[in-house]
């Protein structure tokens, strides 16, 4: 642990807990932020200190909103502190289990995260934090622009393909807007000792409840059926032909988002997040492809 982190954690402890006399600490996994888990008086907390360069991203007082949502609904772990950059304290999830693609393919779990999202997303809360998923796309467009980041030499096109989709699905489907987690990666879900947790509600926000659906089945690497139980469980009846096309086209809305996210963030991350968006970036054109075979889709 950096030197400056170290002194971050402790200060956070100071403030949070009335003492900085750990007896253990363990970094913990994530893309941008470091995380880690203190033991005090043995007691187990999480403290996160926000990543560089996420200010630029993230707007840490929306986040609070929806963390306490989350919290309200029982679907977080127990917030301690929330700072307006964006440090946190929480109370440790007993017996936790980091969920994979393996495991989140379990039909048990496949159910819990429905019914999670069925209860974050039917609270019936507006909690006023937008989730606008193409206006934050010409946001990352204009940082990925600032930093001289590369593109594909095919964006543009694709880009035109995504924008097809959306004017069809638009006049398809009127999706209400409702409390959505947004960025639900394997990681996200902790089965503890009472019950599954979603966690880490960063980019949460109102937005269309299919793309939590479509997002967490790109995460999981779900086939086919695991997409049918998906679905059958979270719209509570065996998904039609119009489900199926919302279902899709929000995958190609969670790609299309999350290649640009991760292109912002090669200047701070280097080669591994150049990485990650190609290999989003190329499932994102089969997911056009597939959109584009289906009867009745953009030709």
């Amino acid at each position: 642990m950096e030197k400056t982190e170290y002194s971050a954690v402790k200060q956070l402890l100071q403030k949070v807990l009335k003492t900085d006399d750990y007896s253990a600490i363990s970094r913990m996994g994530g893309l941008t932020n470091r995380t880690y888990k203190v033991t005090v008086d043995g007691e187990d907390y999480v403290v996160r200190i926000p990543g560089e360069g996420t200010e630029e991203l993230i707007n840490r007082r929306d986040e609070m909103v929806s963390t306490r949502l989350a919290c309200d609904l029982g679907v977080d772990a127990e917030l301690l502190y929330f700072g307006d950059d964006g440090s946190k304290v929480t109370r440790y999830i007993k017996d936790a289990v980091t969920m994979s693609s393996e495991t989140l393919k379990n039909d048990e779990n496949i159910k819990r995260m429905a019914d999670i999202f069925k209860k974050v997303h039917t609270s019936g809360v507006n909690t006023g934090v937008p989730f606008e998923v193409f206006e934050m796309a010409s946001g990352y467009e204009k940082i990925i622009a600032d930093k001289k980041v590369v593109m594909y030499d095919d964006y543009d096109e694709m880009k035109n393909h995504v924008m097809d989709v959306k004017t069809e699905i638009d006049a398809l489907i009127c999706a209400e807007k409702v409390p959505c987690h947004n960025d639900p990666l394997c990681e996200n879900w902790v089965l503890g000792a009472d019950r599954m947790y979603l966690i880490d509600w960063e980019y949460a926000g109102m937005n269309d409840g299919m793309w939590d659906v479509a997002d967490v089945s790109i995460e999981a690497g779900f086939d086919g059926e695991c997409d049918e139980k998906l679905l059958t469980a979270y719209l509570g009846h065996t998904p039609d032909e119009k489900d199926k096309k919302h279902f899709l086209a929000s995958k190609i809305y969670v790609d299309y988002l999350w290649t640009l996210w991760a292109k912002t963030r090669v200047p701070y991350d280097g080669q591994p997040m150049e990485d990650w968006a190609t290999e989003r970036y190329t499932r994102l054109k089969g997911f056009i492809k597939e959109y584009m075979s289906i009867k009745g889709g953009n030709k």
